[in-house]
């Protein structure tokens, strides 16, 4: 196991063609991306917390958090730990009467449940190393204004044009197949 590095949400994708859903995380101290194919329901999820909307009844990632204060079991913070076969495995760490208590998840139910929580990210860094994107110099010199042709686009507010280039390239690339379906049940994927 490598450093963890923590990580933020930088974006929920869609695809236009067949509404899969892709979450790109951010590393804080570095420009590294890692997008993790999700759920519908779990980028939902992360989606109404993000922009705070007001729900009449606990989604269940907020029964879950619930469940966790009503044992008294603080959540400490969420990792993802390792890729295997294009899969990406997560685990809760949890302590509750100073026992540390790790619990195995998926990295969207993971991240649903650390957003509602207020509590950090983490990525192991050889996950990064495998499935992360580090923009090339020639993209952060284009997206800074270089001398890469711009389309004609309404000006964007600072700094969220560089952040959106990033992922141009990666989007266009993405092989999205139209028979694809997504078993809600299976753990998150790399696109």
């Amino acid at each position: 196991m490598g450093k963890l590095v923590e990580v933020v949400i930088d974006s929920l994708r869609v695809s236009l063609t067949n509404s899969q859903r892709v979450l790109v995380l951010h590393a804080k101290k570095e420009d590294r991306y890692l997008p993790i194919w999700i759920g519908p329901y779990e980028a939902e999820s992360i989606t109404i917390t993000l922009q705070e909307v007001e729900v009449a009844r606990p989604l269940t990632h907020d029964l879950l958090k619930n469940v966790f204060t009503t044992l008294h079991a603080r959540l400490i913070e969420v990792q993802i730990h390792s890729l295997e076969n294009d899969v990406f495995y997560a685990k809760i760490i949890t302590e509750q009467e100073n026992e540390t208590i790790e619990i195995d998840s998926r990295p969207s139910d993971a991240i649903a449940l650390a957003i509602r929580a207020h509590i950090p990210i983490l990525v192991d860094s050889d996950v990064l190393d495998k499935a992360g994107i580090k923009p090339e110099p020639e993209e952060l010199e284009s997206a800074d204004g270089g001398d890469a042709e711009k389309e004609d686009r309404p000006p964007a507010e600072p700094g969220k044009e560089k952040r959106l280039s990033i992922f141009e390239d990666f989007i266009n690339k993405l092989d999205f197949d139209e028979n694809t379906k997504r078993d809600d049940d299976q753990p998150d994927k790399k696109p």
